[in-house]
């Protein structure tokens, strides 16, 4: 669902190689929808795509989320993009899912469930018990073309923005002792969003069940 004031070109990525979708790029105009089908146990993402064109041929370019300048994508896009990841049925027949800007944010996003056994934890507003869906206030460190905001680990890198190195273990991965906190610009933005690579505790959510699920690109109304 797209509510934001622009047209976004969806696109969608798996990390196994099987089950595979057909379709990989979409067209989503100001205040459509688009039905996407995924097979069961798919493992992927999906983003939105900003200021693209293409050719008859589906060749192009986009300023953000880019696949390799192609409307059919064949493999992730470049950062950065606001994710919605998903690994379904997987462990104890849970879809694991959650809203990532580990890489950084080009849109905002929030994702609902429309089935499922227990109570959706975001609301169809984009509102968690943290916070709402708002948007991004990008230091001007971590600016790029496109009106995105990249990681500091994408931006300004170094093993302990990246949590790599001697700040790959989980107990040193922590933004509190960065330089500065980029991670919080991203948190403080949307609340229940991946923020880091370590910050699953608050950002991965589960399904039990027949669980659909609607994407929305846009901020809480």
């Amino acid at each position: 669902m797209n509510r934001t004031s622009q047209k976004i070109w969806v696109a969608a990525a798996q990390q196994t190689a099987e089950p595979a979708l057909k379709t990989t790029g979409w067209v989503l105009p100001v205040g459509a929808t688009v039905t996407i089908v995924v097979p069961d146990k798919w493992n992927g993402r999906f983003w939105g795509r900003t200021d693209c064109s293409f050719n008859s041929a589906g060749n192009g370019h986009c300023a953000t989320g880019d696949c390799a300048g192609k409307f059919q994508c064949t493999g992730f896009g470049s950062i950065p993009a606001t994710l919605a990841e998903y690994n379904l049925t997987a462990w104890s027949g849970l879809d694991f899912y959650d809203v990532s800007m580990v890489d950084g944010s080009n849109l905002p996003m929030f994702i609902n469930r429309t089935g499922g056994s227990d109570a959706d934890p975001i609301s169809k507003n984009g509102c968690a018990k943290l916070g709402c869906t708002t948007a991004v206030k990008c230091p001007k460190a971590l600016k790029v073309s496109g009106n995105a905001c990249e990681s500091a680990c994408g931006k300004i890198g170094g093993d302990q923005y990246c949590c790599e190195g001697a700040w790959a273990d989980r107990s040193k991965c922590d933004p509190t002792a960065w330089p500065v906190d980029y991670a919080e610009v991203f948190k403080k933005a949307e609340p229940f969003a991946y923020s880091y690579v370590d910050d699953d505790a608050t950002s991965t959510y589960t399904c039990k069940g027949r669980c659909d699920y609607r994407i929305t690109f846009g901020l809480s109304g």
